[in-house]
């Protein structure tokens, strides 16, 4: 981390609330995979509960503080992302290898998750690279917020049902969660989608050229190809 001056500076409120996040994470996630013979459900449940609504606050207040008091920093614009990458991926991961009931929908919301941040974050990265830099959008915001009550009611819903007289058989449907779960997978792909337009014009010409030039090769192969074909003797 340096300041304009080129020189050392100490952790800034901001980043030490992402600093926090990613040391809560690991222990979310040991919290979620912990069997039972080592601790009740119930009780590892609540503690990645609360360990994840804890980082998901950083998360909201770091970025918030950082930019009202002017310090944004590169050390928070590179780690802030990645912390919260890691933080919803990273629990998602846990309770789908953790728990039976929601793995037939869990798995595809989480390859919605997977590649559309993969693809995103290269491409932010090949714009950067060029001086420019695309905001969060508002779909981005939605995205994220969906996410985050997703892996909350995945943690959190059974034990609410439990609690409730004759609802004990929806604590395995987990209806909220699978709600969720749709939405966010649909706004993942959506603002995926919408950062890619935003972003494309920007990358290389050249890399579109030599894109384009494939396709055209590609093309004019097959034409070739069929053309032979229609010639040969039947």
């Amino acid at each position: 981390m340096s300041g304009g001056s080129g020189k050392p500076q100490k952790l800034n409120l901001p980043n030490r609330l992402t600093l926090a996040r990613l040391i809560m994470v690991p222990f979310c996630i040991a919290a979620v995979i912990m069997p039972e013979s080592v601790m009740p459900e119930t009780v590892s449940r609540l503690i990645a509960f609360a360990l994840f609504v804890a980082a998901s606050v950083t998360d909201c207040l770091d970025g918030k503080i950082a930019r009202k008091r002017g310090l944004v920093t590169d050390f928070g614009k590179l780690v802030d992302p990645l912390a919260d990458k890691f933080m919803v991926i990273g629990t998602m991961m846990a309770v789908f290898y953790r728990y039976e009931n929601v793995k037939a929908w869990l798995f595809w919301v989480l390859i919605a998750v997977i590649f559309r941040e993969l693809g995103v974050t290269s491409l932010r990265l090949v714009t950067a690279g060029r001086g420019v830099v695309v905001a969060a959008s508002m779909l981005g915001k939605v995205k994220t917020v969906l996410q985050i009550v997703t892996v909350s009611a995945l943690l959190a819903e059974p034990l609410i049902w439990r609690l409730i007289p004759g609802c004990e058989s929806m604590a395995a449907l987990q209806p909220i969660s699978l709600t969720a779960g749709i939405l966010s997978a649909v706004m993942t792909v959506w603002s995926g989608a919408d950062y890619f337009r935003k972003l494309w014009k920007y990358v290389d010409p050249q890399n579109r050229k030599i894109i384009s030039a494939v396709r055209r090769l590609t093309n004019s192969s097959i034409s070739i190809t069929q053309g032979e074909q229609d010639q040969c003797p039947k």
